[in-house]
């Protein structure tokens, strides 16, 4: 199946530059490019692609409500990989909570940027566990808000299984944190994105940092 890609970036030889990379990759079509986030909005609705390309920091509607006005169609919407200039810009964790799947530096090699989009749009979402930690944990400062009412739902073992997500660990590694089979552990991962209604684990581990169920290590 091929892969649609709308990359929206407010820098034309950066669009360029994607443009190339993509359109010489097997499987991956560029379907159409937006130079603001109101043009990503009305592109995303218009042209339905797999995945967005979103710079976070551009004119008019920035990359962080884009996302949100795209990823607010639910189940059925494009899957948002972030762009960002630095790893830890303060952009992206809202970006996270706006509804992105991953984020990715400008200056990646070709092949992180290809794999990362084929990772994103299989489902999953782009970040390494320690990558996902530093990066909630440097934004997990503020107060907590109180926990939703969801979370009455998850069973015990949920609760320690989104323990350890928030964590940062991987299907494997809470498997082997639990001594159960990895496919259990993934199991048990669907269960909870399911009955807390998220996209990704990448949003449960903002809801447990943010609800307060998860601690920032210092």
């Amino acid at each position: 199946m091929t892969i649609r890609v709308l990359i929206a970036d407010d820098q034309t030889l950066v669009r360029s530059g994607f443009r190339m990379i993509l359109r010489a990759e097997p499987g991956i079509d560029v379907v159409g490019e937006a130079a603001d986030g109101a043009e990503a909005v009305t592109l995303a609705r218009e042209l339905d692609p797999d995945v967005v390309l979103m710079d976070v920091r551009m004119p008019n509607v920035d990359g962080i409500e884009a996302t949100r006005r795209i990823t607010s169609r639910g189940e059925h919407a494009p899957r948002v990989l972030v762009l960002t200039t630095f790893d830890l810009d303060d952009y992206v964790y809202e970006a996270l909570r706006a509804g992105a799947s991953g984020f990715l530096l400008k200056d990646a090699p070709e092949e992180q940027l290809v794999s990362g989009i084929r990772i994103v749009a299989g489902g999953a979402s782009l970040f390494a566990p320690a990558v996902t930690r530093r990066l909630i944990e440097r934004f997990a400062d503020a107060a907590p808000a109180p926990p939703p009412a969801a979370l009455r739902e998850l069973t015990p073992r949920e609760l320690e299984v989104l323990h350890l997500v928030a964590r940062g660990l991987s299907n494997a590694e809470i498997a082997a944190e639990l001594v159960l089979s990895e496919h259990t552990a993934k199991t048990h991962v669907a269960h909870i994105l399911d009955k807390l209604d998220l996209r990704d684990r990448v949003q449960a581990v903002v809801l447990a940092y943010e609800s307060g169920i998860a601690r920032a290590r210092r």
